[in-house]
């Protein structure tokens, strides 16, 4: 009798049986990675999520003027409203002058029409004492009552998200007809406050390369005794806080400082120098606070190059700084992009620093974000910063896996 010939459906039924036994190990290992997963979606993706929600998250129009949005439905957006929206107008600003929430409506608008702070607060005093016909009164208070703009920002603002906040950001505003443009030449600073952060990022992240790579070179090479005090040394800086290293550089850079001392005893000059608040101030200790971030990743790779390599270019005549240069250091190239991108993308988000040593010239996209939160009260517009600088970053990171590739870009 011949035997029976494998069919197709063996090895499928094989392969459906071989995946069912492994569904318990995968379950399980599944459910290990849980608290991790839901640590993640705690501290990283719901932050980042509010994040872009605040950025265009806009109540207080709304919450404020729910009448006269409504009535602003029907306005064409020619001329000043009809009575209607002056009536619901009156008795928003009634409501919020009783339950105090003018002030905020009055902030919201100021963001866009300067002054208007003070013209809401001043109408919702008189909202409960003016009488009908309200367009008139409300234009009699104020002239600006009568202004087309203000009641197309109005009626824009009632919207309940906005690209106001983020375009703002990008130095544009919206005008009363919807078109984009760009900010007025005074108003237009974060376009160039995101310039300044790339730029100083970029400086710190050569200057740590050009520093740092002679020292991975030198602990990769030395012996194992002597390579573990220098990596002791490398790393003692990451074990004081970040707060403690920048204060430190502020007595070394003040006018009466070291650095100054050893210039003048040195002779490089006759007189002390600037050298806190200033951009080489921030640049140096950004540098310093960088260093082993870029040096560590360097290392770890040159570690895992033989030495072989090296004596085998030697021994087919390569002269030292031709076998270093084509043999050795493309090999080094994962750690250096490595480290590279590890001190651009951190430099990107430093705020201490700057604002202890740099001067007012030198402050990055982090201060401002800080002010904005802090002082401002505006968490629209800094949550739109942060969303700025978290777009910049990836696109950055996009751009470097592109042209460098991600296989090639190691930690060790």
């Amino acid at each position: 009798m011949t035997p029976d010939l494998p069919t197709r459906s063996q090895p499928a039924g094989l392969d459906r049986a071989v995946r069912k036994a492994n569904r318990p190990a995968s379950r399980a290992s599944f459910s290990l990675a849980i608290p991790l997963l839901l640590f993640l979606l705690v501290t990283f993706v719901v932050p980042i999520v509010s994040l872009f929600a605040k950025a265009v998250d806009n109540p207080e129009t709304r919450s404020v003027l729910p009448a006269t949005v409504a009535a602003l439905d029907a306005w064409p957006g020619a001329g000043a409203p009809d009575e209607a929206v002056f009536a619901a107008f009156a008795r928003d600003l009634a409501r919020a002058a009783s339950g105090r929430t003018a002030a905020g409506l009055g902030k919201r608008l100021n963001y866009e029409i300067p002054g208007m702070r003070s013209r809401v607060i001043t109408a919702a005093r008189s909202a409960g004492v003016v009488q009908a016909p309200f367009k008139a009164a409300f234009i009699k208070l104020d002239p600006v009552w009568g202004d087309p703009i203000v009641w197309a920002t109005i009626k824009r603002d009632g919207r309940r998200l906005t690209p106001s906040y983020l375009l703002a950001a990008a130095d544009l505003r919206q005008t009363a007809d919807g078109a984009i443009v760009p900010a007025p030449a005074d108003q237009r600073i974060f376009l160039g406050i995101l310039g300044r952060t790339l730029f100083i990022a970029g400086l710190v992240t050569v200057l740590t390369l050009v520093l740092g790579y002679p020292v991975a070179y030198a602990l990769a090479l030395a012996p194992p005794l002597l390579a573990s005090v220098m990596m002791l040394c490398i790393l003692l800086p990451l074990w004081t806080s970040l707060l403690v290293r920048t204060t430190a550089w502020v007595v070394l850079l003040q006018t009466n400082g070291v650095v100054n001392d050893v210039i003048l005893a040195l002779g490089l000059s006759s007189e002390r120098l600037q050298l806190i608040f200033t951009r080489f101030g921030t640049v140096a200790a950004m540098t310093h606070i960088q260093l082993p971030f870029t040096i560590l990743p360097i290392a770890s790779v040159m570690r895992t190059i033989p030495a072989a390599h090296m004596r085998a270019a030697r021994s087919l005549g390569a002269p030292p700084a031709a076998a270093f240069w084509q043999v050795y250091a493309p090999q080094t190239l994962p750690g250096v992009m490595a480290g590279g991108l590890i001190t651009f993308i951190l430099s990107l988000g430093y705020y201490i620093t700057p604002a202890l040593v740099g001067g007012p010239n030198d402050q990055m996209i982090s201060n401002f974000i800080s002010i904005y939160i802090n002082s401002e009260l505006n968490w629209g517009l800094a949550s739109a910063l942060g969303v700025v600088l978290l777009v910049v970053t990836l696109g950055i990171y996009g751009v470097f896996l592109r042209v460098v590739g991600a296989d090639k870009l190691r930690l060790g």
